[in-house]
């Protein structure tokens, strides 16, 4: 499984995760049957680039993305390129994975704290 963790930057697993999910400068891949650690850099329109971060994620092979939040937009294209969403991570990139490996993170809940989670 690819798991994507939004980050604040090139960190990887000890990287922390990023507040605003189209908005982040990385996200971190971690695939949990090779122990891989890949950084993407965040190319979508959000950041100046083309596309959606959803449509670039799914391009990685990722299969679940971890995050602290996201609008409801990000959540549904997310869900039509064929990737689960877990909201709520905090601390590092490490922390949130272990996190949902552990139980303590599952399902997502769109974020209403800022204007631009809609657009």
């Amino acid at each position: 499984m690819r798991i994507c963790v939004p980050s604040a930057g090139p960190g990887g697993l000890d990287d922390l995760v990023g507040e605003h999910f189209g908005r982040v400068p990385t996200y971190t891949i971690y695939d949990t049957e090779t122990g891989e650690v890949e950084i993407l850099p965040n190319e979508s329109e959000h950041m100046g680039g083309v596309g959606l971060p959803a449509e670039h994620l799914a391009q990685a092979g990722v299969d679940l993305v971890i995050c602290s939040g996201l609008g409801r937009r990000a959540i549904d294209l997310l869900s039509q390129n064929g990737i689960e969403v877990v909201t709520g991570a905090t601390g590092t990139v490490r922390e949130a994975i272990e996190a949902w490996q552990s139980g303590r993170l599952s399902g997502a809940e769109a974020c209403g704290r800022h204007m631009f989670h809609d657009r």
